[in-house]
């Protein structure tokens, strides 16, 4: 594996069994490194929601590898890769699954909580985050009196919470206006940033391309092309697969 690589498929498939066995992804290789905003896109049905939950560990390749973290999860054992996905991996779910009756700060501490931090601790590590990410004042609101950008930027805060090294995210601008699109955007990309997190977004959403450092397209399962942002802000074909540039 790269070094630098922190997420990493290499000829990876997966076939959902049945009468018809249905072939979600097919013959998949890339990687992304920390620091990158990697965007993911394809028409339904292409295979991204598939990628996204073998990346963080809710699904298994039929075959093929994949690293995430330094670790190769299919290896791991269920128990074990519990526990990755606890330590290792932020998720941004495009449903938010904050608990209705808790707070914005008691949603984000929560998740601290069950990493283990003692819960005075946790809740003023939830109120540094909220302040930053703009919800200083709502922190005390529950899911239901905030908006659908509030709640998303809720759900980032509580991925972000324990500094993962890989941050996950299904659909972050789904059902928002460009203006707070715009706004999960620009916290997706600075947690790339700042914190040399690897952010890996799924989205039918075309706009995120302006937003992100590599763009993948699937189609029918398979990495159809792969857009890298150069220095200058243009972009321009890579290879398929990052295997071929870096055998």
């Amino acid at each position: 594996m790269s070094p630098r690589a922190e997420v990493r498929f290499e000829n990876v498939h997966r076939v959902f069994p049945g009468a018809v066995p249905r072939h979600a992804l097919r013959e998949v290789s890339m990687e992304v490194a920390p620091g990158d905003f990697c965007v993911v896109q394809g028409p339904s049905g292409s295979g991204k929601t598939t990628l996204l939950a073998i990346a963080g560990g809710l699904d298994r390749p039929t075959s093929g590898r994949v690293w995430v973290a330094g670790q190769e999860i299919g290896a791991l054992r269920d128990g074990w890769l519990a526990e990755f996905r606890r330590t290792q991996v932020g998720f941004v779910f495009q449903d938010f699954k904050l608990i209705a009756v808790l707070s914005a700060e008691e949603n984000v501490a929560l998740a601290l909580e069950m990493k283990g931090w003692p819960g005075r601790r946790a809740r003023a590590r939830s109120r540094e985050l909220l302040e930053g990410l703009g919800l200083g004042a709502r922190r005390a609101a529950r899911p239901r009196q905030l908006s659908g950008g509030e709640q998303q930027r809720v759900a980032i805060a509580r991925a972000l919470a324990g500094s993962p090294p890989v941050l996950l995210a299904d659909e972050p601008t789904a059902n928002l206006d460009w203006d707070t699109a715009r706004e999960v955007l620009e916290v997706l990309r600075g947690a790339a940033r700042r914190q040399s997190a690897t952010v890996l977004a799924v989205s039918h959403d075309p706009r995120l391309a302006r937003y992100a450092d590599r763009v993948v397209r699937l189609v029918d399962g398979r990495v159809e092309t792969e857009m890298a942002r150069v220095e200058s802000g243009r972009e321009r074909a890579e290879p398929v697969s990052a295997l071929e540039a870096n055998p």
